[in-house]
């Protein structure tokens, strides 16, 4: 009974009925989404999703995945269906779990008509045949089957913003906690690795060891909706610095975005809760 409660669970056989791929949209769902900020080849052209990027985690090492269109090495033989049930189920075309350093505990709130169009988009893209590199991970986290326990811990597709009363604010939450997984950086996680959504975006320690990722609530950042919305556009901060690290990643993918949706996210973290700044 626990494993049939905890098995990989993949959408539908219909869950993409209907739907007509949109790839134009499909580029503004990849830059919001942040693909490339972790897939892209670490030698290669901004648009070669050839992976190899390297993760440490307390967990081990994640190692990013080829998902470019090449039929071997990358998603170019899987179905939409395979990769719609990985992007927002995090059940790999096996049937397997998929470790939840791919962010689909947040991709699952997504529009499955954004995910339809962004698979398309995908499809456009070069091809590459490096080959993937596994996981470098201990016992007991090599371990798939136990993902099903994790997400019966911490993946919902309830929202943190309950309330989002205005059409700005829906769309900015949407953008920050499905396709732009902020949380998934800013947040700070528990033992077992989840995320603690009491302290939703209160900054968070870097995996790497190297300093923290910053708290983006009002509580210590007090930067006003537009000096957040031109960061994301320019990178500029208001004493005109400039983002760095894998900030400089994320803003070339909301440089990408309208300055309608850039000002939706500002919106977005002006109105949650503030937190003060987490201890270490």
């Amino acid at each position: 009974m626990g494993w049939f409660a905890t098995r990989p669970q993949p959408l539908p056989p219909d869950a993409l009925e209907g739907l007509t791929p949109d790839p134009e949209n499909g580029a503004l769902v990849f830059a919001a989404a942040g693909c490339a900020s972790c897939h892209v080849a670490a030698d290669g052209p901004a648009d070669l999703m050839a992976g190899g990027m390297r993760f440490v985690s307390d967990f081990g090492v994640f190692v990013a995945p080829n998902i470019s269109s090449d039929p071997v090495q990358g998603i170019g033989d899987w179905s939409d269906l395979e990769l719609a049930s990985a992007i927002m189920r995090g059940v790999g075309r096996n049937g397997e779990h998929l470790y939840p350093a791919f962010p689909y505990a947040t991709y699952n709130k997504a529009d499955t008509q954004d995910i339809v169009d962004l698979i398309a988009y995908l499809r456009t893209l070069p091809a590459s045949d490096r080959a993937n590199e596994p996981h470098e991970l201990a016992f007991p986290f090599n371990q798939r089957f136990a993902l099903g326990a994790w997400k019966a811990l911490f993946v919902s597709t309830d929202w943190v913003m309950t309330e989002a009363d205005t059409p700005q604010l829906q769309r900015g939450r949407y953008l920050v906690e499905a396709l732009g997984h902020c949380a998934e950086c800013h947040t700070a996680r528990g033992a077992l690795g989840g995320l603690q959504r009491d302290l939703w975006l209160a900054g968070a320690a870097n995996p790497s060891g190297d300093g923290r990722i910053p708290n983006i609530t009002k509580g210590a950042l007090s930067w006003s909706e537009a000096e957040i919305a031109e960061y994301l556009k320019s990178g500029f901060t208001p004493d005109f610095d400039t983002a760095g690290g894998s900030m400089a990643a994320v803003v070339r993918n909301t440089s990408q975005l309208s300055d309608v949706d850039r000002a939706a996210i500002a919106a977005y973290l002006k109105a949650i809760p503030a937190l003060a700044k987490v201890a270490p």
